[in-house]
């Protein structure tokens, strides 16, 4: 396995004015009003988002059938003239159909990959199979109360252009005290904490060695971030990591007096290497998007994480 510090990224080209991007939704069903927003934004910034075949399909918690799911994030792979894929949302069932992705066309055509929470599953199997650089951001299932102007701006700056993504760590971010210092350099990888865990024993798991590891989650207990943690350092999948951001960890209590900042810290602290919390990356309200998969430097003094672009 190649770590991740020593493989060759493939970027995709930015996103212009007058591209077409596709609306997919790899994981849970989405609701219409929201995506309607989104594609009301999207449109704002002189893209011409369409809508996958299936974007708005349903069987139970899933958008529809995995074969459906899976087609439509092969059609947005294989269409010359679709520029962009955007997920609509996360919930569950992207590593239902990440074996079925054709990954020679994504080589082929790369595109650039946005979405966050369960779509990790979905940016850490384009990152093993094509060494895609992706986009760990809002979906296209806009809700201005949680990802507000500031969080639209992020997005359109990661999507359509190629300067370089600052974020910095702030104080009334839960996670702002989980801190060890130093500085660390590496490409940026991972996201939500559950599905980095679900990816061990997979061929999607990647080599961090030499990495920057970006962890955020929702709605998790703090002994379930304990026992993820914990099931992470007992695989050695956090031997020889650079560093570790850390982004928002939302609605992570429960009736035990230990929070989720104390796990970060007790099962982070000892590593090792530079670890920098209270990110705005993740779940929570004002969340920020970031590449994943090429170069980052966390600054701990500096209390920033600075990524080179997704996209060339």
């Amino acid at each position: 396995m190649t770590s991740a510090a020593t493989a060759t990224v493939l970027r995709p080209p930015v996103l212009r004015p007058g591209d077409t991007v596709m609306l997919v939704s790899p994981s849970g069903p989405t609701r219409p009003e929201r995506v309607a927003r989104g594609i009301e934004l999207l449109t704002g910034w002189g893209l011409r988002p369409v809508l996958a075949p299936h974007a708005y399909a349903r069987e139970g918690y899933l958008a529809g059938a995995d074969e459906l799911r899976a087609a439509d994030l092969n059609a947005a792979f294989a269409d010359p003239e679709v520029r962009g894929v955007i997920c609509t949302r996360g919930g569950y069932g992207a590593q239902r159909v990440v074996d079925a992705i054709d990954m020679s066309a994504v080589r082929r055509d790369p595109k650039v990959v946005a979405g966050f929470s369960d779509i990790t599953a979905l940016q850490l199997a384009l990152w093993r199979g094509a060494r895609l650089a992706g986009v760990h951001g809002p979906g296209a299932a806009w809700r201005d109360e949680r990802t507000p102007l500031r969080s639209a701006e992020s997005l359109h700056a990661a999507l359509m252009t190629t300067e370089p993504v600052t974020v910095a760590a702030l104080p009334d971010e839960e996670t702002y005290d989980v801190r060890v210092p130093g500085r660390a350099t590496g490409p940026l990888l991972g996201g939500n904490l559950c599905l980095v865990a679900a990816s061990l024993g997979t061929r999607d798991m990647p080599d961090l060695t030499g990495a920057v590891l970006l962890l955020e989650d929702v709605q998790e207990p703090p002994y379930k971030v304990d026992r993820m943690l914990t099931q992470l350092r007992r695989a050695g999948a956090l031997d020889g990591l650079a560093g570790v951001a850390v982004g928002q960890f939302t609605d992570c209590a429960d009736g035990w007096s230990v929070t989720v900042s104390e796990v970060l810290a007790e099962r982070l602290g000892d590593l090792g290497v530079p670890v920098l919390g209270g990110l705005p990356i993740g779940h929570g309200v004002g969340q920020l998007t970031v590449p994943v998969g090429t170069e980052a430097t966390l600054d701990v003094d500096a209390k920033t994480l600075t990524v080179a672009a997704a996209v060339r």
